[in-house]
């Protein structure tokens, strides 16, 4: 596996690389300060060998440069796109946590955090899908917490790059995460914003009850049990969850689409009560 490590202390476009903030399968994450000077930021870089692969690289940045004009304070700034010799890379503010983060210290959080996470998240998510975007990729790690504590979705366009590039080429790459992909794109079927829906309704569920609601270490199984078994309620876990709170999350993992949330305003609208 490519260790991202290599690039600490070597420069990409304008900037000087710190620290490893996280690696992914398509990019790694890196602390970075400008030049000259400034306070340092997020820097996303495309990992070999996708970044060798012409039309891959060429969706990556064009869908950099697409989420960059998502301007929406639950929707991570995109603040430079750029290509520097071999690597590929996007730039965005440092933020101080993440809900993978929280779930770590913690394990659970508890509902009233849940809550303001899930409307903030869906509020974000209404602007994008407003505007024909679908993330595709929800999930705890993508869910970073500014200084206010606001949700502020990360990741618009990795997910999107791979489907297009999935889509034109019939390459074989896993698009979204296992664990938080919602039945319809477990079956390759198309997606639209209820997707993501689903998503934050397993991110929600594992943040509160400290797993997700399906658990297998193989892909496959998990896919099946996306689209046929039925998600305990998470008060089975969390008795201390309110009825309404469970509810909520329920909807948000219904099979159908047509079952969810029929928007994401819908949604944060029903968790922004709850707050």
């Amino acid at each position: 596996m490519y260790d991202a490590r290599t690039l600490i202390g070597q420069r990409i476009g304008a900037f000087s690389v710190e620290h490893l903030l996280g690696q992914g399968g398509f990019a790694a994450v890196f602390a970075a300060r400008p030049d000259p000077g400034g306070p340092s930021v997020a820097l996303k870089v495309l990992s070999p060998p996708y970044a060798d692969n012409g039309p891959f690289e060429e969706r990556f940045r064009r869908e950099a440069k697409v989420a960059a004009h998502l301007t929406h304070r639950s929707i991570v700034r995109i603040l430079d796109v750029g290509r520097d010799g071999g690597h590929s890379y996007f730039t965005m503010p440092l933020y101080p946590g993440s809900v993978a983060s929280l779930i770590e210290a913690k394990r659970t959080i508890d509902e009233q955090t849940a809550a303001r996470i899930g409307r903030d998240v869906a509020l974000g998510l209404a602007f994008a899908h407003e505007r024909g975007l679908v993330h595709r990729d929800i999930k705890p790690a993508n869910i970073l917490i500014d200084d206010d504590g606001t949700a502020v979705i990360a990741d618009f366009g990795i997910a999107r790059a791979v489907s297009s590039y999935v889509m034109d080429t019939g390459a074989q790459l896993t698009i979204g995460t296992p664990q938080y992909v919602s039945p319809e794109q477990a079956q390759g079927h198309s997606l639209d914003g209820r997707s993501d829906l689903y998503a934050l309704g397993v991110t929600l569920y594992r943040a509160t009850t400290g797993h997700p609601p399906f658990r297998s270490t193989d892909w496959f199984e998990l896919a099946r049990m996306h689209v046929e078994e039925v998600p305990e309620p998470p008060r089975r876990h969390r008795p201390d969850l309110s009825g309404r709170f469970d509810r909520i999350v329920l909807r948000c993992l219904a099979k159908h689409p047509d079952h969810r949330h029929a928007t994401a305003t819908l949604l944060a609208a029903e968790l922004d009560a709850l707050v």
